[in-house]
């Protein structure tokens, strides 16, 4: 189970690493979607937050408490007035130092093994989901800012030759699998974050994925399931789009609140 999710972790952040790397230097002061923050503001956070993982993963909750986190939204900017004044190319070094120190950390432990984080413990396998969908999330960030969009194309530009293989940097991948069951799995967080009761039968998410790939995830004997593209789900769950905008379908009282408030930070 570590080996799948470990693997796919290292693929997502290197395909945002490729993507970075065929930016111009001028680029990376591109404002993204995140209000106040550049391309290189948008790394520099992934690095300080992987380089900071990494130190968890080796000290435990020690590193966590000296950290000293009074309010997530604040810490956030820490990595990011890091990263102000430094080359482009160091930042990128640095988040790969991190990064390589987290996956290494993580393919020693069992998909069951406990993990502080600033939420809470977790799963070893959620820890390395969530490392994941932080890629992702901010992957897409940096590529609307480029590319002016965050979903992927439904057709290839029609300029391009017939022979010429093109790959859509923003198409979704299988990967996301991880993210759409990490959105599942903390629903319970969401209601609780929203002030609401979660249903004692649970909600289920069956999408579909890439190349038509179905991926259930919850309870099946519930009456409350929300049904659609596991990239629209996938982007409602790290806010980077409104239930509106998609066309995700929510049966039941319960599910129609979950695709309201859905979250997984």
């Amino acid at each position: 189970m570590m080996r799948e999710i470990l693997s796919d972790l290292v693929a997502e952040q290197q395909h945002l690493d490729q993507f970075l790397q065929s930016l111009r230097d001028r680029q990376w002061a591109t404002d993204t979607p995140a209000a106040g923050w550049t391309i290189q503001d948008t790394v520099s956070h992934l690095a300080y937050v992987e380089r900071f993982a990494a130190e968890v993963l080796a000290d435990g909750q020690a590193r966590i408490d000296t950290e000293g986190v009074s309010d997530v939204d604040n810490w956030t900017e820490v990595g990011v007035k890091e990263g102000r004044g430094r080359r482009h190319q160091e930042i990128i070094e640095w988040w790969r130092f991190g990064r390589a120190d987290v996956v290494d950390a993580l393919s020693r432990m069992q998909s069951n093994d406990r993990v502080p984080w600033l939420f809470g413990t977790m799963s070893a396998r959620s820890f390395a989901s969530i490392r994941l969908m932080e890629t992702w999330a901010h992957g897409l960030d940096v590529k609307e800012a480029i590319l002016g969009r965050n979903t992927p194309l439904e057709k290839r530009p029609e300029e391009l030759d017939e022979e010429e293989e093109w790959v859509d940097p923003i198409a979704d991948t299988p990967r996301l699998r991880h993210i759409a069951s990490l959105g599942q799995r903390s629903l319970p967080f969401s209601f609780a974050e929203a002030g609401e009761e979660f249903p004692e039968s649970g909600i289920r998410i069956e999408v579909m994925g890439p190349l038509y790939a179905a991926w259930r995830f919850g309870p099946e004997d519930t009456d409350n399931v929300i049904k659609g593209l596991a990239g629209d789900w996938c982007r409602v769950i790290v806010q980077r789009q409104k239930p509106e905008d998609t066309g995700l379908v929510a049966i039941g009282e319960f599910a129609a609140k979950a695709l309201e408030i859905a979250r997984v930070y």
